[in-house]
């Protein structure tokens, strides 16, 4: 299990350095667009990777429709969220607010699954909201100028933060049944991007205005938004799909939540600004809260 429970944790650092790396193109095209770029990206290079592979003879009736739904959940929905919230609160806040995913994780597994809510769980999910709230509220300085750092519309950043992790939550929740079924992980991976690439292109067909682009398409934005989608999307997602085969939703969940905490040192060294003692808190706190829910 340690090289699943690995997987979890890579998938965790990849989201971290990727959400960095997606900041200023996510800003310039907008979230749809720039989505919809490297949704287009990765669909090509993993489709084209199952296919050499073989892995898409793991295709039956029984893992693709809830892999499809995982990725319009997962995917359109959640990565677009994501990263609008990220263009009003900059990456950390947003990589806090998408942690609350194991909390709706949670959720979910009481309202579909019949599960219970021990005390333990209840107490988990105070403490993520709790360590999410003082970072993204009080984690701040003063002096702080980065752009990483600055925050616009914080109440609709908050918004779509939460909204995003609660697509996650519904993304890997219907991720699960799929790669148990025996769904390769990469051949998943594609086909969560593809049907959520296919729902992006049908809103710019449709002349939907947020679809939009906002800035141009200059050779350096182009290649940041390819580097995250590969960083972020391509093998971010692929470790969780792998994790997902052999551990469950929970410890997957718990583990992947731990972007917040990575993505500190990462800032640290991109900004050459320490984050404040607030946010080191609020993200430790967050994790410790994941922890215990995972150990309902």
């Amino acid at each position: 299990m340690l090289l699943y429970d690995l997987a979890a944790v890579g998938a965790a650092a990849c989201w971290a350095f990727g959400a960095m790396l997606g900041a200023t193109p996510s800003r310039h095209f907008g979230p749809f667009a720039f989505t919809r770029l490297r949704l287009t990206l990765l669909t090509v290079v993993l489709g084209g990777i199952s296919l050499i592979s073989g892995g898409w003879h793991s295709l039956s009736s029984a893992n693709l429709p809830p892999a499809l739904l995982s990725g319009l959940a997962g995917i359109f929905f959640g990565d677009t969220l994501y990263f609008a919230a990220m263009n009003r609160l900059g990456p950390r806040r947003a990589g806090l607010l998408f942690a609350t995913h194991s909390v709706f994780s949670v959720l979910l597994g009481v309202l579909f699954l019949s599960e219970r809510l021990s005390l333990t769980a209840a107490l988990g999910s105070v403490l993520v909201f709790g360590g999410v709230l003082l970072a993204v509220a009080f984690g701040k300085r003063q002096a702080d100028n980065h752009a990483w750092e600055r925050s616009e519309h914080l109440a609709a950043g908050v918004a779509l933060g939460l909204l995003a992790a609660l697509c996650q939550a519904l993304g890997t929740f219907f991720a699960k049944p799929a790669m148990a079924a025996g769904l390769e992980p990469v051949t998943a991976s594609a086909l969560r991007m593809g049907v959520s690439c296919g729902a992006h292109y049908v809103l710019l067909l449709a002349g939907v205005r947020l679809a939009r682009s906002r800035g141009a398409y200059t050779p350096r934005m182009l290649g940041l938004t390819a580097l995250n989608g590969l960083v972020a999307l391509g093998l971010g997602m692929t470790l969780i799909m792998l994790a997902l085969q052999r551990a469950n939703v929970a410890t997957v969940g718990m583990l992947s939540a731990l972007s917040p905490v990575l993505i500190l040192p990462m800032l640290w060294a991109a900004t050459r600004q320490p984050p404040p003692a607030l946010a080191w808190l609020g993200a430790l706190i967050s994790c410790a809260g994941t922890a215990l829910i995972v150990a309902r």
